[in-house]
């Protein structure tokens, strides 16, 4: 018999459906007694001792299904040492419960803050597997994450959307993608939504280079500029602050913009006397049907992991590396984080054919 728990954590996407029952699917061929007990909302469950028994039956028909069937919830991992409003150890809880249903092996889908605390479980003593679970795309060891490649369709559409009514009025448009700390889902948007300008967090923009850029498609004829731009895209005054500066700084902007997307337009619009139109597709990039290419990933990633369980071959992250599904001690994943490099080779190329990223 071998009794699994599961749990999702953090932020929803579109592929952690398919990835579990990729997992189930793996374990159910080829173990004949199998109990699967999932968490209810990420770690609350497993702290608080809220789960259910799951079957065979509760993963069939989900591999299209966006969301997840056991919900989520943000635990912070910096509050996981913090006990909680009555006084409750919450890493002991977790383990409290893991020992009680007897597990063998707890499987723990999510992003960073997710991996550090399967991390820790880790360190506790007990048999985790991560699987990684991200629309940024950010999460170290592996190089791509569930959920990412839906997330870059969504943006996307909404670029190409965009394209239009900027072109018909000829206006200038800024069109907000998720991602606060990383780049990678606004730079593979933005280029494959023919954006003309592209600003990130890991390189700071001026926004004399940007009004530079639409000038220059001014003078060309091109009445309309499109800018794909972060949420965690940043000036090169405000990322010149040291932290608590740019803390506050950043909580006084807060209060007169709802984002950074705002700021910029307004900037623009007195510079340049354009129209400046913003576009925020928000949290439509995290929902509906995963992709295609998410259901294949999400499968590949959850047949491994069940194949590592099956081995009994605990304290991973199931990655991808080179085009395989391999395995990534979970040591040397968590707690780092995968940026987008200045000197990428996309960046790179990207710039070769007129894409500026503000400096």
């Amino acid at each position: 018999m071998k009794r699994i728990g599961m749990l999702t954590s953090g932020g929803d996407c579109q592929a952690l459906n398919a990835t579990m029952r990729g997992v189930v699917k793996g374990l159910t061929n080829n173990i004949d007694e199998l109990e699967i007990y999932g968490f209810e909302e990420g770690y609350k469950g497993l702290i608080y001792g809220n789960y259910r028994l799951l079957t065979a039956r509760d993963f069939s028909g989900i591999l299209t299904q966006g969301g997840t069937i056991i919900g989520s919830s943000r635990q912070p991992f910096k509050l996981m040492r913090t006990p909680d409003a009555n006084g409750l150890d919450k890493v002991e809880a977790m383990k409290q419960n893991y020992y009680k249903l007897r597990l063998d092996c707890l499987v723990i889908l999510g992003g960073n803050g997710t991996q550090k605390t399967a991390n820790l479980l880790r360190e506790e003593g007990l048999n985790v597997i991560h699987l990684p679970k991200t629309i940024d795309n950010d999460i170290y060891g592996t190089d791509l994450t569930f959920g990412y490649q839906s997330a870059i369709n969504i943006a996307t559409d909404c670029i190409d959307c965009i394209h239009t009514t900027a072109s018909s009025h000829g206006r200038c448009f800024i069109v907000e993608v998720m991602g606060h700390k990383v780049g990678w889902l606004t730079l593979m948007a933005g280029i494959a939504g023919g954006a003309d300008i592209i600003l990130i967090p890991e390189i700071p923009y001026d926004v004399e280079k940007v009004c530079e850029a639409i000038e220059k498609r001014n003078k060309k004829g091109k009445k309309f500029t499109i800018l794909a731009v972060a949420e965690g895209a940043i000036s090169k005054e405000m990322a010149a602050l040291e932290k608590k500066e740019l803390k506050k700084e950043q909580e006084k902007l807060a209060k007169k913009y709802p984002s950074v997307s705002y700021k910029l337009a307004e900037e623009i619009a007195a510079k340049l006397g354009v129209e400046v139109r913003v576009t925020v597709p928000g949290h439509t990039q995290r929902g509906g049907s995963p992709c295609p290419f998410d259901r294949v990933l999400s499968t590949r990633l959850g047949a491994y992991a069940a194949q590592l369980i099956i081995k009994g071959e605990y304290g991973y992250m199931v990655a991808v590396v080179n085009n395989e599904i391999k395995k990534v001690k979970l040591e040397d994943s968590a707690g780092k984080l995968k940026s987008v490099s200045p000197k990428d080779q996309t960046i790179m190329l990207a710039k070769s054919i007129g894409i500026s990223f503000g400096d």
